[in-house]
């Protein structure tokens, strides 16, 4: 979903990053490289230091070694231009509860040179019908929405998006994800996404990192990770007792083509199932889980119940 207006430009890159907490290894060498009008979404299970990242790009947390960059700049360093041009829509926001939407915006607007008017973040963000209601009042859709309109005020070139949806019913976030999609599509704003939410991921993002043990374990489209990541394809069949198989292998078209020439004739209930984004995501966890490599050619009775 790359926006029109996107360049090869890198608007955040991060070489060696390191953070510890005492003699606790948060973040263990952290590569990345964010291009300007993309859509890049950080996935990672909890604890592998993904808000640590997140936080030390936008100049929250020192780290603890290695090099940022984020506009041009050291985050560490940042000044209140720098600071201008940068977005924010936290985890969780409970601030402002008895404002009302739009007097919100209008008085978020004296903070920036150059700032939307709120009519058109209004309009932008799907909130002109809560212009005159109080925060306190949104649905948790709504108030995801200001959020955003809050976070893209000051016209940032880079917006950082934590955890956006948690918590979302699939309309409310339907919703969100469109509005997104917008802001990179039509604004050109550059759009770093943290989610535990893989189909959320596969759908708004440009390339998606896998932050596993402290390192990007894996950086691509969702196409690419699933090549790269070696998580293999699973093949299904129906033997000639009836008892039902299923193999996990890297070359699935030899493993049917033996099943066919063995059995000399059409396979029953034969099924190839091809790696999915969620597929490779586990199979990176589970490796750095237990400390080993690529998975081998795995033949499973289904019924004898075997794993």
């Amino acid at each position: 979903m790359t926006s029109a207006t996107s360049t090869d430009r890198s608007v955040v890159r991060a070489r060696d990053v390191r953070m510890s907490y005492g003699a606790v290894d948060v973040l263990c060498g952290v590569d990345l490289e964010i291009r300007s009008g993309e859509v890049f979404a950080l996935l990672g299970p909890n604890g592998a230091g993904k808000t640590t990242t997140v936080e030390i790009l936008e100049g929250f947390r020192q780290r603890s070694a290695g090099d940022v960059s984020v506009l041009g700049a050291d985050p560490e360093r940042g000044d209140d231009v720098w600071r201008g041009r940068i977005g924010l829509v936290l985890q969780s926001w409970r601030d402002h509860r008895r404002w009302r939407v739009a007097e919100l915006l209008s008085h978020f607007t004296t903070y920036y040179p150059d700032p939307r008017d709120p009519a058109e973040l209004l309009g932008l963000t799907g909130l002109t019908g809560q212009a005159d209601q109080r925060v306190e009042l949104l649905s948790g859709g709504q108030r995801r929405r200001l959020d955003v309109a809050l976070g893209i005020v000051g016209r940032p070139e880079l917006l950082f998006l934590d955890e956006p949806t948690t918590g979302f019913d699939p309309e409310a976030r339907h919703e969100f994800h469109s509005l997104v999609e917008r802001l990179a599509r039509d604004e050109g704003v550059t759009v770093l996404l943290t989610t535990h939410d893989l189909a959320e991921a596969e759908r708004l993002a440009d390339r998606i990192g896998m932050l596993v043990g402290g390192r990007i374990r894996a950086c691509g489209t969702p196409s690419e990770l699933a090549r790269q990541a070696a998580a293999q394809a699973e093949v299904r069949w129906t033997a000639d007792d009836g008892t039902r198989h299923r193999a996990r292998t890297a070359d699935p078209s030899r493993l049917v083509w033996e099943l066919h020439r063995d059995a000399d004739g059409p396979i029953p209930g034969l099924e190839v199932r091809r790696p999915t984004l969620e597929d490779t995501y586990l199979h990176m966890v589970h490796r750095q889980a237990d400390g080993t490599g690529g998975a081998v050619d795995e033949v499973v009775d289904e019924e004898a119940g075997a794993a």
